[in-house]
């Protein structure tokens, strides 16, 4: 018999069908209900369900996922690891293991593995090869787990967090979970993981790089964050976007949040994500020389983004167009990176390894330093940055970077004609993928720089060389096009985006994808500079108070707040600082 409160059977009712179920049939309405929807629905999909006592505190493992993984997967391993037991072998491997993950991070060591005395041990095997039985097989070997209320604490055996996923035995993700239906939302689940009271960042699973991500969830909105650093922690929006905006759609068939385990976090997607998504990068101060390490996970418009282009290029194959309209604060610089990196080596087809590359080269069309770092960055996760990446600095380097195999080439916008002149002419045997970052120019900040920004725009400059080509019927259709912009112009729609049946039976554009500006200003990533623009309205008010006033000769008096307004010193000079601020913060930053 449900035993709900008046207010949380209205509560049930605006929820919809899906949630009425859940709380009349479970009669669980609280935070452990959604943990237990969460728990079944993964278990469902492919995870093992984890226990709570098999964790090992001290070392950060689930000792029995972390056995039998490697009792089924390297048996002579794991035979003479003795791990059945408490012993100094077992102790020692451990000892070990948490060493590595400590200065290498769990993303590393769950990709490379790491070496005991005369073994190299494999922690985890990824996306089979199509065709390959016997990596098939490996990959089924993986132990992925969910434990629910894991006791966590040395110090503190009752502190449990709400859920914890596993690979191997190897923590990679921890949950906190709250139910708008108790009025408590995710800003509360934030305001637990930011409370060193409540989440010591000192605790051993939340040290840097110990676990790749951690969600603040209820049944409306994710969060995440990669490092816990008590009230510095920063949590960032995992949704999907509703309306333009930040959030989630209203979901007929489950709650709103549940794409994040029933989509994104399957065995197979996550696998994905460790492989070619998150990583460690370190970052160098210009200024200090200090370096820092700094872990980073993929937003979901992100993963929505390149995921849904590598399934349209896989099933199209090279020629199309594609627009990609991302606000500042998107975090293009990753997503450019991660498109770039794994656009080399897809294949057409179901993907078997008898499928032709659909692409022999990738060039990245930027004027950002910003951005060659990030792509050094992230490749050099999964291969040698040397001899996959070029950059293009001088005349024939193009020309020298292809025939010399480069995977990845780097060039600039004002190359891009000469760029399609080579790829269409010299190279038509030859399949690439141009990844245009048109929406930034030449930010070295120099007044000679300036001055050629605000008289030629970088849309312009790839617009006018793909329509002389079309006019001379000369279009290159052995290369695909990937158009980043924030606000693109309608020639660049026209260009680049997918044409849609409008109204009266005119041809409309629109992006293949988008996170809008509207979605950046919600989730708080670029401020709304509409609102907080004041001066014209202050000047429009002190005008009509001037022509409504006899003392004051009406020109005259508008005359001098005109110049006051656009002329003074201090005026200019605090507009000035606000823009260059802004431009700093919110398009120079990464």
């Amino acid at each position: 018999m449900s035993t709900n409160t008046p207010n949380e059977k209205l509560a049930v009712q605006e929820k919809g069908s899906f949630y009425k179920k859940i709380a009349g049939g479970v009669s669980d309405t609280s935070e452990g209900g959604l943990e237990k929807i969460i728990f079944d629905d993964m278990v469902d999909r492919g995870w093992r369900a984890g226990d709570a006592k098999d964790y090992d505190r001290e070392y950060c493992v689930d000792l029995v996922k972390l056995r039998d993984f490697l009792n089924t997967t390297q048996p002579k391993i794991g035979e003479e690891l003795l791990l059945d037991t408490d012993n100094p072998t077992r102790r020692k491997f451990l000892a070990r293991l948490e060493k590595e993950i400590g200065s290498r991070g769990i993303i590393d060591v769950i990709r490379r593995g790491i070496k005991v005395d005369q073994h190299d041990i494999e922690l985890f095997y990824g996306t089979p090869s199509p065709g390959n039985a016997k990596s098939a097989e490996l990959f089924a070997g993986n132990r992925f787990s969910v434990t629910r209320q894991l006791r966590y604490s040395l110090d503190e055996s009752g502190r449990s967090l709400d859920m914890g996923i596993f690979v191997n035995g190897l923590p990679i993700a921890t949950f906190e979970l709250k139910n708008n239906l108790t009025n408590q939302d995710v800003d509360d689940a934030v305001a637990q993981y930011s409370d060193p009271r409540q989440r010591n960042p000192k605790e051993r699973l939340f040290a840097f790089g110990r676990c790749i991500v951690h969600f603040a969830v209820d049944d409306q909105q994710v969060k995440m964050c990669t490092e816990l650093k008590g009230k510095k922690s920063w949590f960032l929006p995992f949704d999907q976007g509703w309306n333009d905006g930040a959030g989630n759609p209203p979901n007929p068939n489950g709650l709103k949040t549940d794409y994040l385990w029933k989509k994104i976090l399957t065995p197979e997607s996550t696998t994905n994500i460790i492989e070619n998504y998150a990583q460690i990068v370190v970052e160098k101060n210009k200024k200090t020389g200090q370096k820092t390490r700094k872990q980073i996970f993929p937003r979901y418009h992100q993963l929505s983004l390149v995921r849904s282009l590598l399934d349209n290029v896989r099933e199209r194959g090279v020629g199309r167009r594609y627009l990609l309209q991302h606000s500042a604060g998107s975090g293009k610089s990753n997503s450019i990176a991660w498109l770039a990196h794994q656009l080399i080596g897809l294949r057409g087809g179901k993907g078997e390894a008898f499928d032709a590359e659909i692409f022999d080269t990738v060039i990245v069309i930027t004027d950002r330093t910003i951005l060659d770092q990030q792509i050094d960055a992230t490749i050099r996760q999964f291969m040698q940055v040397g001899s996959t990446v070029g950059h293009a600095k001088r005349s024939g380097d193009l020309r020298k970077f292809i025939e010399s195999g480069k995977k990845i080439i780097i060039s600039t916008v004002q190359k891009f004609p000469f760029i399609l002149d080579e790829i269409g002419d010299s190279h038509r045997g030859r399949k690439f993928a141009l990844i245009i970052d048109e929406a930034h120019s030449s930010q070295g900040g120099k007044v000679a720089a300036a001055v050629n920004e605000a008289i030629s725009d970088p849309e312009d400059t790839i617009n006018d060389a793909l329509e002389k080509r079309m006019a001379a019927r000369k279009m290159v259709t052995n290369a695909s096009y990937f158009a980043f912009t924030a606000t693109p112009k309608n020639r660049t729609l026209e260009m680049f985006g997918d044409a849609f049946p409008g109204p009266e039976g005119k041809t409309k554009h629109r992006p293949f994808h988008t996170y809008t500006m509207k979605q950046a200003i919600d989730e708080g990533f670029i401020i709304d500079v509409l609102k907080y623009y004041t001066p014209v309205a202050s000047y429009c008010r002190l005008e009509s108070v001037v022509e409504t006033d006899p003392m004051f000769d009406r020109k005259r008096a508008q005359k001098k707040l005109r110049k006051y307004v656009e002329r003074h010193d201090h005026a200019i000079r605090l507009k000035a600082e606000i823009m260059v601020d802004h431009f700093q913060q919110y398009v120079l930053a990464p």
